[in-house]
């Protein structure tokens, strides 16, 4: 192996301080979140809290449970996240694939890729899409947050460049004894292809977990609206608790505005927090591989 110089060891120390740096800010204002939705609301209202709860109290927590318009509004973000994988997987996936393919096994391949890159880089418009889902008679139902983000260019892309990485001759073998597209599709190309189908799958989750705006133009009844349009419209709120009555009155002191709104942020981001990390091994390997070749 050949010995670093001196320069290279300055630079490689800069780029771990760096990132390090990069890391601890994304961390912080997370951990801050978490230790007010743990204190006490006299301890938050004195700024007394930092990374470490202060005045240790479960009772934002508690206040949260008792919330039916939380617990609703996470079933609605749960109930669009199964929903949304498969479908947008199994129309990715199809897209990809014939996409994939080389000139002259799809002549017109070039065509359907602009078809799909040009509305990428030039959307219609919220107006537009707000008609398309009125008119379709999706709004204020579930299908209204799914159906128009089904089919991500992003993720096809992604998919398709993978595709085209994997060796000819897998494909070719399967042809010579007589498999059809489908059959190569489903049982040559899809099970070597995990670790793309792994990242374009958490990206999927991600959009869908977080999108918020989609809900707010889509969803007619605040009892329909998914948990991060549900949460925006807590933390543009003025008060937390002149949003509903409390039926503890006692609790009225121990929470304030800013616990309830962090424990609430908290709990939002905890179901990515835990599949990130099985989904993690896939992701850097899904990214190189599905964009070194177009």
């Amino acid at each position: 192996m050949r010995k670093k110089s001196l320069g290279m060891k300055i630079f490689t120390a800069f780029n771990y301080a760096f990132l390090i740096l990069l890391a601890v800010s994304c961390l912080l204002p997370m951990l801050n979140q978490l230790a007010i939705s743990f204190s006490s609301s006299s301890a938050v209202a004195a700024g007394k809290v930092g990374l470490w709860p202060v005045d240790f109290t479960l009772d934002s927590y508690q206040y949260m449970a008792d919330k039916p318009a939380f617990w609703k509004s996470l079933l609605v973000s749960g109930a669009r996240v199964l929903l949304a994988v498969p479908i947008s997987m199994v129309v990715c996936v199809l897209a990809a694939f014939p996409l994939s393919r080389l000139d002259h096994e799809f002549p017109a391949r070039k065509i359907y890729i602009w078809i799909f890159v040009v509305p990428m880089l030039i959307g219609g418009g919220l107006i537009p899409s707000y008609m398309v889902v009125r008119n379709t008679g999706l709004i204020d139902s579930i299908w209204a947050l799914i159906l128009p983000s089904t089919v991500n260019v992003f993720n096809t892309i992604l998919l398709m460049n993978f595709f085209r990485s994997l060796p000819k001759e897998l494909e070719e073998a399967a042809y010579v004894d007589g498999a059809t597209h489908v059959k190569v599709l489903r049982m040559i190309v899809l099970p070597v292809s995990r670790p793309v189908l792994a990242t374009v799958t958490l990206y999927i989750i991600v959009n869908h977990w977080n999108s918020w705006f989609d809900g707010l133009i889509y969803m007619n009844s605040p009892d329909k609206y998914p948990l991060q349009t549900y949460l925006q419209t807590q933390v543009v709120s003025t008060n937390l608790m002149a949003l509903e009555k409390l039926r503890d009155i006692r609790q009225i002191g121990m929470i304030s505005d800013r616990t309830g709104k962090a424990a609430q942020i908290f709990l939002a981001a905890v179901p990515v927090l835990m599949i990130y990390p099985f989904l993690q091994k896939y992701f850097t390997t899904g990214i190189v591989m599905g964009s070194v070749k177009g």
